[in-house]
Parts: structure tokens; sequence; C-alpha cells
């Protein structure tokens, strides 16, 4: 190879696009996920690869004690974690209104 590669130049001129730039912005802010077994997992947004996978830290995992609904739920921190983005059933940010509107613009790119 005689030079770097596409990605490596773009990471040098400090061009990204437009998703990575949002995603930025959610760096050390509150999320919530839900994953497919119903449990809920409460942490700061550390990073999120390409693939989708996300990183909690200071994770707190929140769990139903009974099937019956409503029932009371249970608690544990977990600490650093990493959710697969084929385990989330939903992704909730505790962000701005404007940050939140650019968030559904993801969807579109």
């Amino acid at each position: 190879m005689d030079g770097p590669d596409r990605e490596t130049v773009e990471k040098c001129d400090g061009s990204e696009s437009n998703s990575v730039a949002i995603a930025k912005k959610l760096i050390h802010g509150r999320m919530l996920i839900g994953i497919k077994d119903g449990r809920y997992f409460v942490g700061t947004f550390y990073c999120m690869d390409k693939q989708g996978n996300i990183i909690l830290q200071d994770a707190v995992e929140y769990r139903s004690t009974r099937r019956s609904s409503p029932s009371p739920m249970e608690h544990r921190g977990v600490g650093l974690i990493l959710i697969p983005s084929s385990c989330r059933t939903s992704c909730h940010v505790d962000c701005s209104v404007q940050d939140q509107l650019s968030l559904l613009s993801l969807n579109h790119d």
C-alpha cells in the first residue's frame, strides 16, 4: 500500500458524517436502553461502533422480579456494559429538544 487509505485521510482532515457528529454530541449523556428479554439499562453513553453496539458506563440494570404487570423492579449496578444492537428494542437519550429532532433525522440517512 503506497499511501493512507481513504478512511484515514477523512479522519485526518476533520471531515465526518452528520450521524457521527450527532453521536458525538451524546457522549457522556444519560441513556436508557431496553433489550429483548425485558431488562433495561440506564447509564452514561460512552461510545458506539459502526455496527451500532453501544457501551454504557456506570450502568444500572433494571428487571422485573415477576412476570405479572405491574411488577416491582429489581436493580443492580453493572458498571461498564456493551449492549449489542441485535438485542436492543429501545433507546432513549437525555438531551435537548433540538438534539432529539436531529436524532430523528438519523433514520433517514
